[in-house]
């Protein structure tokens, strides 16, 4: 009789702590200052989806809830871009009343985010690019000054046009010529030299790898630092990361954007996200350069269409968040 009475009243005492108890929020990744995501070519948040698909609900998950989506010019160079992208952060520091952002950017959003740290390093915390082609693209200098230039500025005016109609944004109806200028490596290189911070130092490196673990078990542990750039500069701090995809191999047979960059990759003479060459996206502290992603696979896009192998986009921001906070950020 006593040790039934015993069960019941630990049974009891337990239910009562499941119950009572609080589940502790996860706070791992509230950053000190806000989060501002740059969005890249043609970028629109519309309800048919977000440019960063998913992520500002999964930064949420782990306590960073103020996540940003600036609206700027869909084609342009990147100081017009990143004048625009200054203009907005003054007037949501304003609204409120953060010292600093914490700026994000994929693609040429990487690049405004850039521009604004060079010039108002005051109001950046940290600038973190992906897949951005800081020393420019091989496919955006095939089409270039080529009879494919007229074309491809042709699909983006168009594209410019019709974003502008579905998302009653005029500023996208803009320059396709500015984004091609800003995207070539010989125009990225007159803007690395006007805004150098954080780029690469020297030549393009092979990363470095030793089996930490076995011949039967074997771990492979690599060291991306080799092609980092100065980590801090003026007070901002400076990361990138971004993939590679092999045609077929990892795509996914539902996901259009496979199809595209699996032609444009063909363009790139290295590894690539089917836009971007390893080589070129290297920024700050290089977290990893050759994630098995493509350049839409690493915003999420297409609604977070996958392939088999893929890394997994939402996880890298979510980490990353955390890693902004670790960094007091």
């Amino acid at each position: 009789m006593i040790n039934k009475f015993l069960v019941l009243l630990s049974t009891s005492v337990l239910a009562m702590l499941f119950i009572v108890a609080p589940v502790q929020a996860d706070t791992s990744g509230s950053t000190k200052y806000p989060v501002v995501l740059v969005h890249g070519l043609s970028g629109f948040d519309t309800a048919l989806g977000d440019y960063f698909y998913g992520v500002k609900g999964t930064l949420a998950n782990v306590g960073a809830n103020e996540v940003y989506t600036p609206q700027i010019t869909g084609y342009e160079t990147s100081e017009v871009r990143g004048e625009e992208l200054l203009a907005y952060l003054e007037e949501l520091q304003a609204v409120t009343g953060a010292q600093k952002f914490n700026l994000i950017g994929h693609s040429q959003g990487g690049m405004d985010s850039r521009y604004v740290a060079s010039i108002r390093p005051d109001l950046v915390a940290s600038v973190t690019s992906v897949g951005s082609p800081h020393f420019g693209s091989e496919t955006a200098d095939l089409i270039k000054d080529s009879p494919l230039e007229g074309i491809a500025l042709s699909i983006g005016n168009a594209v410019g046009a019709f974003l502008a109609a579905l998302t009653g944004d005029t500023s996208q109806q803009s320059n396709a010529m500015g984004s091609l200028e800003a995207l070539n490596s010989t125009d990225a290189a007159i803007f690395n030299a006007k805004y150098p911070e954080g780029l690469r130092h020297g030549t393009c490196q092979v990363t470095p790898s030793y089996n930490a673990g076995s011949w039967w078990w074997p771990n492979w542990v690599y060291d991306y630092s080799v092609n980092d750039g100065d980590h801090n500069v003026n007070g901002v701090a400076y990361y990138s990361w971004s993939g590679t995809f092999t045609p077929l191999l990892d795509s996914n047979v539902l996901d259009v954007a496979d199809a595209l960059l699996g032609v444009t990759y063909w363009t790139i003479g290295e590894a690539n996200d089917g836009l971007v060459g390893r080589c070129s996206s290297h920024l700050g502290k290089v977290i990893r350069d050759d994630y098995t992603m493509n350049h839409a696979d690493e915003i999420n896009g297409m609604f977070g269409l996958q392939g088999l192998w893929n890394a997994d986009p939402l996880q890298l921001y979510k980490a990353h968040v955390i890693r902004l906070k670790a960094a007091g950020l």
